[in-house]
């Protein structure tokens, strides 16, 4: 499909849905118990360059990834928990970096389409691959999807990327990338509209949702070997971003005449970099590497802005903001392994704030000013023995946090930095041997002393006490015999409020299989089962989210046909292959419609998933 929050899935106890009947907007994470919204709990990264952005107009830590180009991504780093000291803000749940390709060892053009009036093109070419290693793709992508409102989705990618070596020790990159998108959205929808059938699942209450998005990017990377076993490391980034959000979650309830509408702006420079010195060698006679680094970033907001509107068409000014935020953290690490069966890494981390908040408008209801510092220091510890018969044991700890909104922060009605804290035990086991079937189960827990959850009238989260999760994770990936390889996982979590209350849209139970069967003959198929369970959306327990059940399948073929240059291969992909009816995002708030109480009514609002939807292309490899 082109989504690279597809691609999160293959991560053990990673979902990720859309989140507005629409794609274009962020898409809704879940890892370990966390409903972590756009991003609050999960920090990422794409290289060095975190993504997650601050004091953002429509939630705190958003993560919009559609500006990658899934086929660039060369690999996925993975990291669970708060325990790795070069991780900072965000980094609560986990961590999910991506890393970008240098070069293509085969250029490919590419075109698919499908159901919905569905359509995607991609281009990638490495138009050098000896002294400059040069990667160029750009991807345009348009949907209308399964509503009954066209989304009219369009989104368009470019990238390009220069990698070289300005001497035998030392390598540099500069990567660049655009992308722009705008689309309509049928939004959250009441569920007492669809059963009494007012409303299909594909309809909307206010078809003039919606928004458009613009990103671009520049980053730098550079290191140097030097030739006593040291590496000295420095990358840069610059990004200019801005969101125009339209959305209704309550429709008629706190406005009867003109509905409630609301618009969320965001414009800024995102800017910072990385420098650090790393050193592998010996220590008292032990093996040893020890790294030391200092990161610093700005998110200079120009423009964050709450207002009203209906169909579009702005009526009113809630809060309007200008942000500096800037965070300086310097951190150290280092790893031993005083015995051939036991290794040990211990870090520790800084993290020092500035919040300045202006309020850019003298009418409004809300006007936030002023300024703020704090700052934290976090202790990580991993302990990993083995292994024995391809196994090791682990046993991890640390502090981490995310930061909060800089307009709730200055004027004290939330923490600036909320502080986590965990530890996991676990095995990993190759029983069959380093090239089979890898085994992996942890058993872990995280407290929280600031949770932030959804506020529906908003549109936004709100902070709220101290919470204490702990689950169980396995998981099996790899080559089970000859063609056939998987990966799975199931997870198991409880979530709560340290007074006893539940943790909305928390989820206790997730799991996620992949099949792959490479055939002879060119072929290959993948067949992929998601399973979200049943989530409290409300503190009381009282009302509750469905789980559901999505399979997918993927084939590929490479096409037995003689070319003068390259290769054909031909894909198809069907999503919920069975056909299922599931929801994606889903909260409890009260919404009002036309001849309804002024009160409004408490009801489960959902997302609906999309219905079994082919999609099918070629491409050309050369």
């Amino acid at each position: 499909q082109g989504r690279p929050a597809q691609v999160l899935r293959l991560i053990p106890g990673f979902i990720a849905v859309e989140h507005s009947g629409g794609a274009g907007k962020a898409d809704q994470y879940f890892l370990r118990g966390f409903d972590a919204d756009h991003g609050t709990d999960v920090a990422f990264f794409i290289d060095n360059m975190p993504i997650n952005l601050r004091t953002h107009g429509h939630g705190q830590g958003y993560t919009d990834l559609n500006f990658i180009i899934p086929e660039t991504i060369q690999g996925i780093d993975v990291v669970k928990g708060t325990y790795h000291a070069e991780f900072g803000d965000f980094n609560t749940a986990g961590a999910v970096r991506f890393k970008t390709r240098e070069v293509l060892q085969e250029n490919v053009v590419q075109g698919a389409g499908g159901q919905f009036d569905t359509q995607r093109y991609l281009l990638m070419l490495s138009p050098t691959r000896e002294k400059v290693r040069t990667l160029f793709a750009a991807d345009g992508y348009y949907t209308n999807g399964p509503f009954e409102h066209d989304n009219r989705y369009f989104r368009f990618n470019v990238m390009g990327k220069a990698t070289m070596n300005p001497t035998v020790r030392s390598e540099f990159s500069v990567t660049g990338s655009y992308n722009k998108a705008n689309w309509n959205a049928s939004g959250e929808i009441p569920f007492r509209k669809v059963t009494d059938g007012t409303i299909s699942r594909f309809g909307a209450i206010d078809p003039s949702e919606g928004g458009k998005t613009e990103h671009a990017i520049g980053r730098m990377e550079y290191h140097y070997d030097t030739p006593s076993n040291g590496r000295f490391f420095a990358d840069a980034y610059l990004m200019y971003y801005k969101l125009d959000l339209f959305t209704n979650f309550t429709y008629f309830l706190d406005n009867p005449v003109n509905g409630d509408g609301i618009n969320q702006q965001d414009q800024r420079y995102m800017y910072g970099g990385n420098l650090g010195y790393q050193h592998a060698g010996e220590l008292f006679g032990i093996r040893s590497a020890a790294t030391a680094g200092f990161q610093v970033r700005n998110d200079s907001i120009s423009n964050i802005r709450l207002g009203t509107q209906t169909t579009r068409v702005p009526t009113g000014t809630i809060v309007q903001s200008a942000v500096d935020e800037t965070s300086y953290s310097p951190y150290v690490k280092l790893e031993l392994q005083p015995l051939p069966w036991m290794r040990v890494v211990g870090g520790l981390r800084a993290d020092y704030f500035t919040f300045d908040v202006r309020n850019l408008c003298d009418t409004c209801p809300e006007q936030p000013a002023g300024t703020k510092n704090s700052g934290q220091v976090n202790p990580k510890a991993n302990l990993i023995l083995g292994p024995w018969f391809n196994t090791e044991f682990f046993v991890n700890y640390g502090t981490g946090f995310h930061s909060n909104d800089a307009r709730s922060t200055v004027v004290g009605a939330s923490t600036p930095l909320a502080r986590a804290q965990g530890t996991e035990v676990g095995v990993r086991s190759k029983p069959w041997g380093p090239e089979r079937l890898e085994l992996l189960a942890t058993f872990w827990w995280l407290d929280m002393n600031s949770e932030l959850v959804f506020a529906g009238d908003a549109g936004t989260t709100e902070a709220r006490g101290p919470t204490r999760r702990y689950g169980v994770e396995v998981g099996a990936r790899g080559q089970i015999y000859g063609p056939f390889y998987v990966n799975g996982s199931f997870t198991w979590t409880h979530a709560q409020f340290k007074d006893g209350l539940a943790i909305p849209l928390a989820p206790d139970l997730t799991a996620f299989t992949a099949l792959i069967m490479r055939w002879p003959e060119g072929l290959s198929s993948q067949i992929q089962m998601t399973y979200l369970g049943v989530r409290n959306l409300t503190e009381d327990r009282t009302v509750k989210a469905p789980s559901w059940l999505v399979f997918d399948l993927t084939e590929r073929y490479q096409l037995p046909i003689k070319l003068s240059h390259g290769r054909l291969e031909a894909f198809l992909f069907v999503q919920n292959l069975l056909d299922s009816n599931w929801e994606g995002a889903t909260f409890s708030f009260a919404s009002r419609l036309p001849n309804e109480p002024a009160g409004g009514v408490q009801d489960i609002h959902f997302v609906p998933g999309n219905p079994r939807f082919f999609m099918g292309g070629m491409a050309w490899y050369f």
